[in-house]
């Protein structure tokens, strides 16, 4: 089973730009839809964005025109490009695989989003 390991959270303040990075244990071209969650204190863990192994992308209302999700396969690693950040932004972001059974959860990345 592939694990990931997820890096590049911070404390910015508002307005502010991040760069998620997340590399697999192993080869991610065959996962066909990988993504980026994140979980708020007290709340549930929710997807942000996906991106295909074909590059075709979705993302959440609330970071529409401000994340950018991107995959290297050959480096196994998705990325996720944060620009505008507001404070609720604030959570642990996990990346991981969009597929049946997946529980391979990495221990996430914290971003801080605060004046």
């Amino acid at each position: 089973q592939v694990h990931f390991v997820e890096s590049g959270g911070g404390s910015v303040q508002p307005g502010g730009s991040l760069r998620l990075s997340c590399v697999a244990s192993g080869a991610i071209y065959s996962i066909a839809i990988m993504a980026w969650y994140r979980q708020a204190p007290g709340k549930q863990r929710d997807l942000v964005a996906t991106v295909t192994s074909g590059g075709s992308t979705t993302y959440e209302d609330s970071v529409k025109g401000r994340f950018t999700i991107s995959r290297d396969n050959a480096e196994k690693s998705v990325y996720l490009q944060m620009n505008s950040l507001k404070p609720e932004d604030t959570a642990v972001y996990y990346c991981g695989a969009v597929q049946p059974g997946f529980n391979s959860w990495g221990q996430g990345t914290q971003v801080t989003v605060s004046a």
